[in-house]
């Protein structure tokens, strides 16, 4: 497998050059970011805590994600897999989570205590390589595989064509009479790499900053 060889998007100077070198690979996203003006990484820690949280996330609203996230990181071992693992299912269910969402962290706790599932290695690859790494195991989707190189990983080469904002996103600042579907969004999304967690960033400003500020589409 080929190694990702840009550097983590981890530090807002980092942002700052791939944002330069996005602009010059495309000129036409100048004006979109103009318009998005200035927006910040986010990260939170990677590893089975990062992937539990991004599991949590799922379907749910940022609120709800965020208090029941809260419940479950005070549960001791739960964040770790081996402790994970020793907790019953009332006592992780009690916190908010749907018991789809529990086996799931089970699984996915079995396979890095295995060492099946190596999260520090799936951040060393490509970013399509990744992806396909973390989805080739039980319990973790496209979605949740994106989300987590991204915002847990900080890897710099990811752009989750199937959130529905970013689509919609794209699709007016590229003055698109439709928002564009998952696969033409992917194809719009390639010569943005190996910038795209940067691209999909200032897409996501845009959305916020234009098309809500402006009423004109809701989620």
């Amino acid at each position: 497998m080929a190694r990702s060889s840009t550097e983590r998007l981890d530090a807002p100077e980092v942002l700052a050059r791939h944002l330069r070198a996005l602009l010059r690979r495309d000129p036409a996203l100048r004006p979109v970011a103009r318009l998005a003006g200035p927006f910040e990484i986010r990260l939170t820690p990677a590893g089975f805590s990062g992937l539990a949280r991004v599991v949590c996330g799922q379907q749910l609203s940022v609120a709800s994600a965020r208090a029941i996230w809260g419940r479950f990181a005070a549960l001791p071992g739960a964040l770790d897999p081996a402790a994970y693992r020793r907790l019953g299912e009332e006592a992780v269910r009690a916190t908010g989570f749907s018991a789809g969402k529990y086996r799931t962290l089970k699984i996915i706790a079995e396979a890095i205590e295995s060492g099946d599932l190596d999260l520090a290695y799936a951040e060393t690859l490509t970013a399509e390589e990744a992806i396909a790494y973390l989805t080739a195991h039980r319990g973790i989707g496209p979605w949740t595989a994106e989300i987590y190189l991204m915002f847990c990983a900080g890897h710099p080469d990811i752009f989750p064509a199937g959130d529905l904002a970013l689509r919609r996103a794209v699709g007016h600042a590229l003055g698109m009479e439709a928002s564009p579907s998952i696969a033409e969004t992917t194809v719009l999304a390639a010569p943005w790499a190996p910038y795209r967690h940067t691209a999909a960033l200032l897409f996501w400003k845009y959305y916020a900053a234009v098309m809500r500020k402006a009423g004109g589409t809701a989620l």
